[in-house]
């Protein structure tokens, strides 16, 4: 008759290949350190500094996503790589980034997706500020927000790249889920909701079925709306989920956004261009001659005579003088690609004036 064996002797067992296959993972994971170490040192023989390849980055992640049989969940790749990449970074140079602060901010949850816990990641008060930052060369990339499904373009952000030097150099998609967080974890007892001014709209309608008398306030972010009700009776915050905890509140309500698929597109600024990679998209802003009929029309034109394709269009106003607008494009390729370049060259002898912000890797979906 065969000994039915012990199930504490099998978990003992499973527990020691954990701990064998942990011990090949350190390994591996300080091989991988060594390599990169050893690309670093030729970085700063050919005088290539920046550790920042935003197209190489993503080929990482999705090769590996390609590849994984499971049943290690696909989502956590990106994740455990991202760590991954940003403490080798952190091991040739370390990354100075500049967001829009206190943490907790969905800026900040942007520059972590992008660059890494062990980046060296600094808190900003305003836009602006990232952008005097970067153009300073105190933080060598900065995370700045730039259009919401919901709600449209950040105005502000589009208006600071009219006269700004800087380039960008990526873009992020960050999903958006709003909490209402205070102290006490009664609806009944809010009286006053604070928030940046876009948590406020994207929570419009919640917030007129469940808290129709409330006093809305608005702050210079999200986060900072959670750090100003700590301790505060009657008081709520419109703020994303980790600020519940870097900020010791309750979650009221989750998921409080109107729409579920909010998801907010983020740009990274540089003084210096990225190469080019297989997947770019290219940002320019330009003025039309206003004084000649079908010159929009006209400044399209080069687009569609060279096949290629625009996937944004938006205006603002100049701020010089009043009804004239520069208008902003995203479209497909590098400026450096034959096509995309003379649809460009034959764009600026009808506009104004023509500005290249940036070709870098589209984000991932």
């Amino acid at each position: 008759m065969r000994a039915v064996s012990d199930p504490r002797d099998e978990i003992k067992a499973w527990r020691e290949k954990i701990d064998a296959l942990d011990d090949r993972l350190l390994e591996l994971l300080n091989e991988r350190a060594r390599c990169n170490a050893e690309i670093g040192q030729l970085k700063r023989q050919i005088a290539a500094d920046t550790p920042f390849v935003p197209g190489r980055e993503l080929e990482i992640f999705e090769r590996l996503e390609r590849r994984n049989p499971g049943p290690f969940p696909t989502p956590a790749i990106r994740k455990v790589f991202r760590e991954i990449i940003s403490a080798s970074i952190a091991l040739q140079r370390g990354v100075r980034v500049a967001y829009l602060g206190p943490r907790a901010t969905y800026t900040h949850q942007a520059a972590i997706q992008q660059f890494g816990q062990m980046a060296e990641l600094g808190p900003t008060g305003t836009t602006d500020e990232i952008f005097e930052r970067v153009e300073a060369g105190s933080a060598e990339f900065g995370v700045v927000p730039v259009e919401n499904s919901n709600e449209g373009v950040v105005s502000h952000t589009l208006d600071l790249l009219v006269d700004s030097p800087l380039v960008i150099c990526a873009e992020i998609h960050v999903a958006i889920h709003h909490d209402l967080l205070a102290s006490d974890p009664g609806l009944e007892a809010i009286r006053d909701v604070y928030s940046h001014p876009q948590g406020l709209a994207q929570c419009r309608g919640w917030l007129e079925l469940n808290l129709p008398s409330a006093q809305q306030h608005t702050t210079a972010s999200t986060a900072a709306a959670a750090e100003r009700v700590v301790g505060q009776a009657g008081a709520a915050a419109i703020a994303s989920p980790a600020a519940a905890e870097i900020y010791g509140l309750e979650i009221v309500r989750s998921g409080i956004e109107d729409n579920p698929d909010n998801t907010t597109r983020f740009l990274v600024i540089s003084r210096s261009a990225p190469p080019p990679s297989d997947r770019d998209i290219t940002s320019i802003l330009f003025s039309i001659k206003r004084d000649q009929s079908g010159a929009l029309y006209r400044a399209l034109e080069p687009f569609a005579h060279n096949g290629v394709n625009l996937t944004r269009i938006e205006s603002r106003p100049t701020r010089v003088r009043a009804w004239e607008y520069v208008f902003f494009c995203d479209f497909e390729g590098h400026a450096q690609d034959p096509v995309v370049a003379r649809a460009i060259d034959e764009l600026r002898p009808r506009c104004e004036f023509v500005k290249v912000l940036g070709s870098y890797p589209q984000a991932s979906s």
